[in-house]
């Protein structure tokens, strides 16, 4: 059957079609005008000094990883240091750890926010402190992490943390975004996320330094930081660095190892208009959940239903198969499936149920009994903000048709 109810959408409204005509009509496609903006909008929408606009979500994960290993005020984050994070989430925020030269450290989680058990942290990183560089809660769903009490831990141990705010744009704590309340905190504005441009992410910070070092490493690693190019200028902070080098240019002079994680005009344009609309989206998505909750209310016997909270903002409508309730996830998904309404596995526990990690299984296996449960037991349909009354109803009816 073809989908009616698809987990995520996008409309291209008046808003977005104008914000790409003035690309192409300013005749220029990488990053210019419209990166600038879209970075000053974000920051003052989560709340931090910056945001440096990025590829994807995985490479803002990848260049601030890479920024804490380089700056010398963080001894602790060195190749090999140990990151605590979370083993129920996208695979790329654990590449990302990986690829960035450090070691992912899994603890486990709660069942229905999916956030990390903060007494594990404690635990895990007491054994031995000095290997561990710092925490990297994912804010899975849309649900915060206990963030008083991750900055609680770090402080005590000298870790820095990095939120994965990847799916909580939006997202509220005690007061304040999701993406401020870390050291740094990256976004994905893939095509299915709150807030969406297609491909393309963003890393917020309030800490300057950090930020003009990313701006270094998104670019290959090259000398230029500015915010406005000053080569000629004189005062330009890499020409005074190395000044001795002569005739250079400090765009196409390196002096760190890095990679090309750059963006173009055209995502940042839709994410400026999807930003402003980030309230109505925001708004949209919990009304959905909340009707679902109440629509699907009767088969709380055999299923999790969300945890509703008026401070998260919701990627998707994350189900949790009961214990005992004799339901199969792959029967229950190919029926909705079959009717219309896409879902997805919720990723799986990636250090004992991802193939590319199994060299971990043994390790993982008996110390992770709720991932390993949400891994095999949990999937995910849509929330987002297209979805109609007609089709919230559909999908209630599709499930009283399945479960009876």
């Amino acid at each position: 059957m073809k989908i009616r109810i698809p987990v995520g959408d996008f409309k291209i409204d008046e808003d977005e079609k104008n914000a790409i005509y003035e690309v192409v009509n300013g005749g220029r496609i990488s990053e210019w005008k419209k990166v600038k903006e879209f970075e000053k909008t974000f920051s003052d929408y989560i709340g931090t000094k910056y945001c440096l606009a990025v590829s994807s979500g995985t490479s803002a994960l990848i260049v601030g990883l890479l920024a804490l290993l380089y700056d010398e005020r963080f001894p602790k984050a060195k190749k090999g240091a140990k990151i605590i994070t979370s083993p129920i989430t996208y695979v790329s925020t654990v590449n990302a750890i990986i690829l960035a030269g450090f070691e992912p450290v899994f603890v486990d989680i709660d069942k229905r926010t999916f956030t990390l058990n903060t007494k594990q942290i404690e635990n895990v990183v007491s054994e031995s402190p000095n290997d561990f560089a710092g925490i990297l809660p994912v804010h899975l769903m849309g649900y915060a992490n206990d963030m008083d009490v991750v900055n609680e831990i770090a402080q005590k141990h000298f870790l820095f943390v990095f939120e994965d705010s990847a799916q909580a744009h939006g997202t509220m704590y005690k007061g304040k975004k999701a993406g401020s309340l870390g050291l740094l905190s990256d976004f994905s504005f893939y095509i299915a996320h709150n807030i969406q441009a297609g491909e393309m992410g963003c890393v917020t910070t309030d800490d300057l330094q950090l930020y003009k070092l990313m701006k270094q490493l998104k670019s290959n690693g090259r000398l230029c930081s500015c915010e406005i190019c000053t080569r000629n200028s004189g005062v330009c902070p890499g020409a005074t660095k190395y000044s001795e080098l002569g005739d250079y240019d400090p765009r196409f002079t390196f002096e760190h190892v890095s990679y090309n994680f750059k963006t173009t005009e055209f995502p940042a344009a839709l994410a400026v208009s999807q930003v402003k609309k980030a309230d109505i989206i925001f708004q949209r998505r919990q009304d959905n959940v909340k009707y679902l909750n109440k629509g699907l209310k009767k088969f709380e016997d055999r299923l999790y239903l969300p945890v509703f909270d008026e401070n998260v903002s919701y990627l998707a409508y994350p189900i949790i198969i009961k214990e005992n309730s004799h339901i199969e996830r792959k029967w229950i998904r190919d029926e909705l499936e079959s009717r219309g309404v896409e879902n997805r596995p919720l990723f799986g526990c990636l250090p004992t149920q991802q193939p590319v990690f199994q060299h971990l299984k043994s390790k993982y296996q008996e110390i992770l009994p709720v991932a390993n449960y949400v891994g095999e037991n949990a999937f995910y349909i849509g929330c987002h903000q297209y979805l109609e009354k007609e089709d919230l109803d559909y999908v209630i009816e599709v499930f009283k048709d399945i479960l009876g």
